[in-house]
């Protein structure tokens, strides 16, 4: 049975998913753009099997109860000190992290900076931020992928208004057609909420435009997967990702796949990452 939690975090609460003993270990799942917490539902279901206490969490400028104002509320130790806050209000001193997109920046920063918290992490489609960084740099094709993230950064709602224009075309053609409708569907309504895109597009507006991220050397056990069909993020930086992990770490290419792994892979990922959790339970 899925469960629908409200977390305190400072000033701000967000809604969450969740199922799983209470005395499971805690696997706390992060969301990227434009999604919520619920393209984890798959994965929370079969966590909770295995005996995981899963918690997929809607971060912040996506729940309606955590939307500050201003661009500066959104930067990458911010998110990262949210994601230590949520664990914490769980009662865990130690968990699993599993994120996509941009949870998975979020979770290559938190890593770094804090290994101690960690158990295990994966990362799915997002490389390592150096790396990302490194690879559009030297590589054009790297550097135009990314194309949309400049965009998302132009100032005076542009971006906004662009992408809920027609009924949110622009929008629902991020999915590739990858992700449910219905998802879809919910996905563009809480989204065109007042206020809502603003809050998700700050997060690229507190970096740069090679979203440089503050993160180091990884030192736990790592799996990461990526679609070898991804449209943003190519596959020289996810090779490239294995450069800054000094830890047990596995590269998995899921051949055809696209970024939209939680939704449109979760047969294939869900094997993968249970495999990789129970492989480092302490």
């Amino acid at each position: 049975m899925i469960e629908h939690l409200t977390l305190d975090n400072g000033p701000h609460r967000h809604t969450a998913i969740a199922a799983g003993p209470a005395d499971g270990e805690l696997v706390l799942l992060l969301h990227g753009w434009p999604e919520f917490a619920d393209c984890w539902t798959e994965h929370v279901r079969a966590l909770a099997a295995a005996g995981y206490r899963a918690v997929a969490v809607d971060q912040r400028g996506y729940a309606v109860g955590a939307r500050p104002p201003e661009i500066t509320d959104y930067t990458v130790p911010l998110l990262v000190a949210d994601a230590l806050s949520f664990a914490a209000t769980l009662g865990a001193a130690r968990f699993h992290l599993i994120a996509h997109d941009w949870g998975g920046l979020i979770a290559w920063a938190l890593a770094s900076a804090h290994p101690e918290r960690l158990r295990s992490l994966s990362v799915l489609a997002t490389p390592h931020p150096v790396a990302l960084r490194q690879q559009q740099e030297t590589d054009p094709d790297q550097h135009s992928r990314l194309d949309y993230v400049r965009f998302f950064q132009l100032p005076d709602g542009q971006a906004e208004a662009s992408l809920l224009a027609e009924d949110a075309a622009r929008l629902r053609a991020a999915y590739e057609g990858k992700v449910a409708a219905d998802l879809v569907a919910r996905n563009v309504r809480r989204l065109s909420e007042p206020g809502a895109l603003t809050a998700t597009l700050n997060w690229y507006r507190a970096v740069d435009e090679k979203l440089t991220i503050p993160a180091g050397r990884i030192r736990t056990p790592t799996l990461y997967l990526w679609g070898s069909a991804d449209r943003a993020l190519g596959r020289g930086a996810a090779l490239r990702t294995a450069e800054f992990v000094d830890a047990p770490y596995r590269l998995e290419i899921l051949a055809g796949a696209s970024h939209w792994l939680p939704e449109e892979c979760a047969n294939q990922t869900i094997p993968l990452l249970l495999n990789h959790l129970a492989a480092h339970p302490s």
